[in-house]
C-alpha cells in the first residue's frame, strides 16, 4: 500500500506539475527548443516512480516554520529604491523606478490543478494579494503549475495594469477573465515598452503543458526587466543552454539575476538546470562583468517538487558562489533586497536544523 500510494503521487505530481504523460494529440502548432527538442513519456514517468519510491530523502520538507519577514504597505512605504521582494518558489515583487512588477505569482496553497492533491507550500506568502500595492506589470514565464495560478490571475486582474505572458499563454488569462486590452503575449526577442520599463522575452530551454493534450501549445520565456537606472534577468524554468550567452551579448550585463536553481534532478537535467548549471548560466549571462552582478537562486523553498533535501539548492549554490567568487544572495522570503547594492544574506535554513542533522548532512 505505501509503494501504491508513493506511485499515485508521483503520478499526481507529474499531472499537475510538469505534464509528463503521452504526448498531446491536438492540431495546435507547437513550440520548440533552440538546443535540444526534450521529449518524455511513460517509461520517464516509471523511473520517476521508481526513483521516489527508493530513494532514501532526510529533509523532503522543512519540520519547522520556514521564517518569512511579512511585508505590508507600511514596510514597502519605507523605501522608494528599485527592491526585490521574495515571496516564494519563483514569486518575485519587484519595485522598479516606483512601479512594482509581480513575477509568476503563485498564491495558492498547493501547486496543482486541485487544492486537495499535489505539492503543497511550506510557508505563506510574506504578503497576501489583498495586500499587495497596485501593480504596473505581471510577467508569467510559461503555464506551469508551479508558475501560472489561475486563482492569483484571477484576483491579480483588476490590480493589475498589464500581464505579459509569452506567447499563447495570455489565451489562459484572458479566458478566466482579465479584459483582453491588458495582456501583451510575446514571442522570443520580441520587447514592450510600458512606461520607463522595457520587457523583453528571451529563449528558455523547457516545454509546457497544463493538461493530458497541450504539449508545447503555449510557449516558455526568461525575460529581461529593465528600468531606469536597474538591469535584471528572470529565468523562468529551464535546462542549461547555449541561449545564455546570447542573451547577455544582447541586453547584459545584469544587476540581479534571478536564476532557477531547484526541483533538479539528473534524470530532467536537460529542461530543469543542475546548481553548476545555473553558476553557468549567470556568468554567461554577465559575460567578463559576472564578479559585479548578483545571483539570486529561485524555484526552491516553498514545494517539494524533486528528490534533493529541500534546502539543498540553497546550500548547493551559495558553495559554488563561493568557489568561483560569485555573489550569490538568499534572502528570507520577504526581505528586502536593494538592486544598487544588495545586501549580504545569511543562511536561514542551517538554523532550522538540529546540529546533528546538519553534520549528517554535510558528510
Amino acid at each position: 500500500m505505501k509503494y501504491f500510494l508513493i506511485l499515485v503521487g508521483v503520478l499526481v505530481m507529474a499531472f499537475s506539475i510538469k505534464s509528463f504523460f503521452a504526448a498531446d494529440k491536438t492540431d495546435a502548432v507547437k513550440f520548440e527548443n533552440t538546443d535540444i527538442q526534450y521529449q518524455s513519456g511513460f517509461s520517464d514517468i516509471w523511473n520517476i516512480a521508481k526513483s521516489y519510491m527508493t530513494t532514501k530523502r532526510l529533509h523532503p520538507a522543512p519540520v519547522v516554520e520556514v521564517p518569512v519577514q511579512p511585508i505590508t504597505a507600511t514596510s514597502l512605504s519605507f523605501s522608494n529604491e528599485d527592491q526585490l521582494f521574495r515571496l516564494g518558489h519563483s514569486t518575485i515583487l519587484i519595485r522598479l523606478d516606483g512601479d512594482y512588477i509581480l513575477l509568476d505569482p503563485v498564491f495558492s496553497q498547493r501547486a496543482s490543478p486541485v487544492q486537495w492533491a499535489g505539492p503543497k507550500r511550506f510557508h505563506q506568502s510574506p504578503i497576501s494579494i489583498e495586500q499587495l500595492p497596485p501593480i504596473k506589470a505581471v510577467i508569467i514565464s510559461h503555464d506551469h503549475y508551479d508558475h501560472l495560478d489561475k486563482s492569483a490571475i484571477t484576483e491579480l486582474s483588476d490590480k493589475a495594469e498589464h500581464f505579459v505572458t509569452p506567447e499563447k499563454v495570455g489565451d489562459y488569462l484572458i479566458e478566466w477573465g482579465v479584459e483582453p486590452s491588458k495582456v501583451s503575449q510575446l514571442s522570443w526577442w520580441q520587447e514592450l515598452t510600458i512606461g520607463e520599463l522595457t520587457l523583453a522575452a528571451t529563449p528558455a530551454q523547457h516545454f509546457s503543458g497544463r493538461g493530458l493534450r497541450d504539449r508545447d501549445t503555449t510557449l516558455w520565456a526568461s525575460w529581461v526587466i529593465k528600468g531606469t537606472n536597474s538591469n535584471l534577468f528572470f529565468s523562468g524554468d529551464g535546462g542549461y543552454f547555449s541561449g545564455f550567452k546570447e542573451i547577455g551579448e544582447r541586453y547584459g550585463p545584469f544587476d540581479i539575476t534571478m536564476i532557477e536553481t531547484g526541483a533538479y534532478n539528473e534524470m530532467w537535467s536537460q529542461i530543469h538546470m543542475m546548481p553548476e548549471q545555473s553558476l553557468q548560466a549567470h556568468i554567461d549571462l554577465n559575460g567578463s562583468e559576472f564578479e559585479s552582478s548578483v545571483l539570486m537562486p529561485i524555484h526552491n523553498g516553498t514545494f517539494d517538487l524533486a528528490l534533493h533535501d529541500w534546502f539543498e539548492p540553497l546550500e548547493w549554490i551559495s558553495d559554488l558562489g563561493e568557489q568561483a567568487n560569485v555573489s550569490v544572495i538568499t534572502p528570507v522570503f520577504g526581505e528586502p533586497v536593494n538592486v544598487a547594492s544588495p545586501q549580504k544574506t545569511q543562511a536561514w535554513w542551517r538554523e532550522m536544523l538540529s546540529n546533528d542533522e546538519w553534520i549528517l548532512q554535510s558528510q
